[in-house]
């Protein structure tokens, strides 16, 4: 029987299941103990108590991989407590029935390499003695790691709970969140049915019910409820006091761990079920699921269960215990929602994609790092509940991207390969133009982009042609664009980019203060500058244009504008005095670059554009044609040229006049990228992350340290410092493959004298210096020219160098030309 609630917690979390109480435990072993659980009926009721329970440490992320690494530790340790949570470490094998799921294995031995994960190739024999219920015809292969396993959800739960008790936490079951309320962007009450409850923080760990809690304080959370099959067998073995390791097969879509002495078996089928959902397609879980399961649903289970028995054939002779279908909250990315919400205070950990009980360790510790320290200590941009654009908030596109991802879950996620479902949706001016002429888009952040075109690809002679993985999308159409940009003009379109408008009184201010570059200077000045954090981490990468004085225009990635807004708004003042904008489609943006801009450019507008007239990081307005635009002189591509930005009702007008000039070459972002590899430009969320800082990234010349130079200091200035007289202790490095046919994807690991020293950030093949290109953290005294170091690409090494300077026009006279 709960005790009378309290009137007062600093922290109330919401969802009594396995993520909720572990935020609270991990409050608690902060020294946090003003925390109230709160849920609406007992622990474990939602989602919880029917997931499947497997603890797999290894993602494609190293973010999520080092949060699983962790909860796999703590569920060790809380096994030899006093109530254990049901962990048992029997190791997971992961089947590979194609060449390209061995390929795809092979490639996550590497990245399990960078983590110190031991997972290993194993043989199909091998396999047979670890498992021997499975048929192994058809199987190449398959991945062991010994360290992984499975867990009981509810006991994991009810261990964290005890601990979080142990800690002072209050945890009150029965009590059904009414409402929240908020003053001044912050909350400040939770209601319920059992009193109110002041609050300085509320974390949402309400897993199906999230976003119905979110919406309370008018904050959209972009999940669907999926309904979730899997089933639980007679017995099929007599238990011998060993254990059968958990067993995947994603080329037949389903997974399988012991239960007790049967199994247990489910998977993701191509024919999904949401769950809950209004006519309107927004989730409305009924106000009494609680503890409650969704009637079988057998016709669906169907390619499950073949698959399954074709894998394990004693199943066709076992009777089924149950089949369980159950609810798990999606995610339209596969992704968690984690983090601070624009309401100040106001805090999520959902969406956990079926994939919870692995995370829920890791997600407990990081989200009571950042509710105490206002920062989680990792990069988690990705998993940030500020990453979603406007879009999501519509319910029907949330549902098409969640579906397709549900449904594509197992597939091998190859590269180039595109997300298809709610397409088109964000569409440049120039969208019509680029579709006539044969563009080849990819999306992101909801914006259709062009790749390349793909008649380009008749005009280039094929010179390379990367092997494996990275042939498998490959089209001669990129060399054309990059070496025409390279040796004449290129036009790229980039309304894509996400723009904010930064206006007021105290605009400058407060970029100054976020900024780690000089950003206030003269009226049309661009700065190239990052945002860090307290840590020194870079938390956005960005040009900061002053368009007056006392408005800017800041410019960044297309998938970072939502993010990076909310940076902005949480450390404005609140009086007022600063006006923040998201005005992303408003503009069309396209870039001229190349050595024949100025020629292509200079016939098109009355203005001069000489050198003496737009110098390099500055921007003015001119007319081009019949257009009124900005003409900001910068470049990604390491060349001289121009960003045009226009109102977008010109955009169409502006790309004819630009595109259908004699010499210009149309392209796409995938020549941007060949060309800023050879120029060592740095790309946000790979390359540049919130746990790297500006020295460590060859930064420095983009930071003002001196007091002089920026009056009042900057966020993170204090981190810099301290890192600048500790030493920095890795360097961003350019490696040159000595196999131009090997072209790395990212994330492979890097070795120096055969041991693992890091991995690769971002990758790809020059096309003006004819070598395939890797970026990678080393060592700091390993990190200089000529130092030999092998990357190691699907199980195979392959020699590489680190690269003496720029691999492009490393005096940069192109650019100022």
């Amino acid at each position: 029987m709960n005790r009378e609630l309290p009137s007062r917690a600093r922290v109330v979390v919401i969802g009594g299941g396995v993520g909720g109480t572990s935020v609270a435990y991990h409050l608690a072993r902060r020294g946090e103990r003003d925390v109230l659980v709160v849920d609406r009926a007992e622990l474990t009721s939602g989602s919880t108590f029917h997931s499947a329970g497997l603890v797999g440490q290894l993602r494609a992320d190293p973010t999520l991989t080092r949060m699983n690494m962790y909860s796999a530790e703590l569920y060790r340790e809380l096994q030899r407590g006093d109530t254990p949570p049901g962990f048992v470490e029997c190791g997971g094998i992961r089947l590979a029935c194609t060449s390209e799921r061995l390929e795809e294995i092979r490639r996550q031995i590497g990245w399990a390499r960078t983590m110190g994960l031991p997972l290993v190739e194993i043989s199909p024999a091998e396999v047979r003695e670890l498992f021997p219920l499975a048929d192994l015809d058809g199987v190449r292969a398959a991945a062991y790691l010994p360290t992984d396993g499975y867990v009981d959800p509810s006991q994991l739960t009810y261990a964290l709970a005890a601990g979080a008790r142990a800690g002072g936490v209050a945890i009150a079951t029965h009590t059904r969140v009414l409402g929240i309320d908020t003053e001044n962007g912050r909350v400040t009450r939770v209601r319920t049915d059992q009193g109110d409850v002041e609050a300085e923080i509320v974390v949402d760990c309400g897993g199906i019910y999230a976003a119905e809690i979110a919406r309370m304080v008018g904050v959209r959370i972009p999940l669907v409820p999926m309904s979730h099959q899997y089933l639980v067998t007679d017995p099929v073995r007599e238990r011998d006091g060993t254990h059968l390791p958990t067993l995947r097969d994603p080329d037949n879509l389903v997974y399988f761990r012991e239960e007790v002495d049967g199994l247990l078996m489910g998977g993701y089928e191509r024919t999904s079920r949401t769950f809950a959902l209004t006519d309107g397609e927004r989730d409305a879980v009924p106000a009494d699921f609680n503890g409650r399961l969704l009637a079988e649903d057998w016709p669906r289970f169907e390619e499950i269960t073949e698959n399954a028995v074709r894998r394990v054939p004693a199943l066709a002779d076992t009777g089924v215990r149950k089949l369980i279908n159950g609810p798990e909250a999606f995610t339209p990315d596969n992704e968690f929602c984690l983090g601070e919400t624009e309401v100040g205070g106001f805090f999520v950990a959902a969406g956990f994609c079926a994939h919870g009980i692995a995370g829920a360790g890791g997600i407990g510790r990081l989200m009571a790092d950042w509710i105490l320290d206002g920062d989680p200590g990792l990069d988690v941009h990705h998993m940030d509940i500020r990453r979603f654009a406007a879009h999501y908030r519509s319910p029907g596109y949330t549902l098409k991207r969640t579906t397709e991802n549900y449904e594509t879950y197992y597939d091998i996620p190859f590269p180039g390969a595109e997300r298809r479902a709610g397409r088109p949706l964000r569409v440049s001016p120039a969208f019509a133009w680029h579709t006539e002429h044969g563009a080849v888009f990819g999306e992101k952040a909801g914006w259709e982009r062009v790749n390349f075109y793909a008649g380009n690809a008749t005009t280039a002679t094929e010179t390379h042609r990367p092997r494996g993985w990275a042939g498998r999308d490959h089209t001669p159409a990129v060399a054309a664009e990059h070496l025409a940009t390279r040796t004449a003009a290129g036009l790229f379109d980039e309304s894509s980019f996400a723009k904010l408008e930064v206006t007021g009184p105290g605009a400058a201010d407060l970029l100054e203060w976020l900024c780690a570059n000089r950003v206030a200077r003269a009226v049309g000045d661009v700065a190239y500058t990052q945002m860090l954090n307290a840590r020194g981490g870079i938390e956005a990468d960005v040009t900061v244009t002053r368009t007056a004085p006392d408005a800017f225009l800041v410019y960044t990635g297309t998938a970072c504008g939502t993010r990076d807004l909310a940076w902005l708004r949480k450390h404005a003042p609140r009086d007022g005095s600063v006006r923040i904008a998201d005005v992303s489609g408003a503009f069309a943006c396209f870039a001229l670059w190349g050595p024949d801009a100025r020629t292509v450019l200079g016939p098109l507008t009355p203005d001069a554009i000489d050198d003496a007239a737009i110098p390099y990081l500055t921007s003015r307005e001119i007319s081009v044609g019949d257009v009124p635009v900005r003409a900001s002189r910068v470049t990604f591509v390491g060349e001289l040229g121009w960003e045009l930005s226009c109102s977008a009702e010109y955009g169409a007008a502006l790309w004819r006049t630009l595109a259908e000039r004699p010499g210009v070459t149309p392209g796409g972002y995938r020549a941007i990228e060949s060309m800023r590899l050879e120029k060592g430009y740095r790309v946000w969320g790979s390359d540049l992350t919130p746990e790297t800082n500006p020295y460590e990234a060859g930064l420095g010349f983009a930071v003002k340290l001196r007091e002089s130079d920026k009056p009042g200091g900057f966020l993170g200035r204090d981190a810099l410092l301290r890192a600048r007289d500790e030493g920095i202790g890795r360097k961003l490095a350019c490696l040159l493959l000595d196999d131009p046919t090997a072209v790395c994807l990212g994330s492979e690991p890097v070795l120096l004298e055969g041991a693992v020293v890091g991995r690769v950030t971002s990758a790809g093949f020059g096309h003006t210096v004819q070598r395939s290109i890797a970026y990678a953290y080393l060592p700091a005294d390993r990190a200089k020219p000529g130092t030999r170091a092998q990357i190691e690409l699907f199980g195979e090494t392959c020699g590489a160098e680190v690269a003496a300077g720029v691999l492009h026009d490393p005096a940069g006279a192109r650019v100022r030309g």
